[in-house]
């Protein structure tokens, strides 16, 4: 979603007033805030000249959104909150201008540069551009599912700031400029991946903050490599060389560290890889727009390159072979009875 000046002009340009062209401009700039963040309540500081633009950019379950505006006061009741909540921690740069944020017994002045986060799930209070100047902020969005630290080690975090400078906090400010300046030309497939990347960067910077330059916690780097194998091994199904000795040496690790990685989950990489190639094969043999491609080349498009060996695993996975699948899903005219399907028919009593 992107919301910019032109857009921005519109919402201010309905009155017959400059009053009224503002009034409409803070109307608008609540929608959009409350579309893309969360419900808030904002104030002016002058209600006669607000103006406001921005944009959000999407990557996967994480999004940044980017915002300029005049001076203005906002604040998010109870009545907000449960008038909708994206449970998410919000991370505020601010890139130009100043700005004070205030939530659970906390308060932080923030300058270019410095960031704050904040909970959806509680009240807040904010002001920007105090000495007349407008506000441009970034704004990091992370759902609470995501965040790799503990929500007691976040909470004390609220509302604090982290001042600009050097280390971690300086990187994950340069990374989020990066982002929303050059991640919508990047590949659909990489966005999730930029996502987890920016948590990472956060969850580092904060853990480094709260305990001076020691070292980032391991269970916070454990959960951030755990991620990254995740989404790469999303994004290379279709690699038949995907395995788990690829997936260490591409990240460095040995297979003994990457096996650990999965030790609490209820299945190890291999097998994985496995089911996550089988979901896709078996969505593909379901789609209607897909019903003219041999099984074979779904197959061949997921990583499997042994018709024999595929048919002998999806029948292992879901009880039945790939063509009766398709067959079932599409109806019975979902296969075209070319020499290839009356093939595959003909083996289906075979162990293959």
């Amino acid at each position: 979603m992107r919301f910019g000046a032109d857009e921005a002009s519109k919402g201010r340009c309905g009155g017959d007033s400059a009053t009224d062209s503002a009034a409409n401009g803070v109307e608008w700039f609540t929608e959009q805030v409350s579309r893309a963040l969360m419900p808030s309540e904002f104030s002016p500081l002058d209600s006669g000249r607000f103006h406001a633009e921005g944009a959000q950019l999407d990557l996967g379950s994480v999004q940044v959104s980017r915002f300029a505006y005049s001076p203005l006061r906002s604040r998010r009741t109870m009545r907000l909150i449960r008038a909708g909540d994206p449970e998410q921690y919000q991370l505020g740069v601010v890139l130009r201008g100043s700005a004070w944020f205030a939530q659970n017994g906390a308060e932080a002045g923030l300058r270019p540069g410095d960031m704050a986060i904040w909970d959806t799930s509680r009240p807040y209070e904010s002001g920007s551009g105090l000495d007349g100047r407008d506000v441009e902020v970034g704004v990091l969005q992370i759902p609470k599912s995501l965040m790799p630290l503990p929500s007691q080690q976040v909470d004390r975090f609220l509302a604090r700031r982290v001042p600009a400078g050097s280390g971690l906090p300086a990187v994950l400010t340069d990374f989020l400029l990066s982002l929303a300046a050059n991640a919508p030309g990047a590949r659909p497939g990489s966005m999730a991946s930029l996502g987890h990347m920016a948590v990472e960067l956060t969850a580092a910077s904060l853990a480094q903050h709260l305990g001076g330059h020691r070292e980032v916690p391991a269970e916070v780097r454990a959960h951030g490599l755990h991620r990254r194998v995740n989404t790469f091994i999303d994004q290379n199904l279709g690699d038949p060389d995907l395995s788990p000795r690829l997936i260490a040496e591409r990240h460095h690790i040995s297979l003994r560290t990457l096996y650990t990685l999965f030790e609490g989950e209820p299945e190890g990489v291999a097998a994985s890889i496995r089911r996550r190639r089988l979901e896709r094969c078996r969505a593909d043999l379901s789609s209607p727009e897909l019903r003219d491609r041999p099984v074979q080349a779904i197959a061949a498009r997921w990583g499997f390159t042994s018709a024999a060996a595929f048919s002998r695993t999806f029948r292992a996975a879901y009880g039945i072979s790939p063509l009766d699948h398709r067959q079932q899903a599409l109806g019975d005219h979902g296969t075209p009875a070319g020499p290839e399907s009356r093939a595959d028919v003909g083996r289906r009593g075979s162990p293959e």
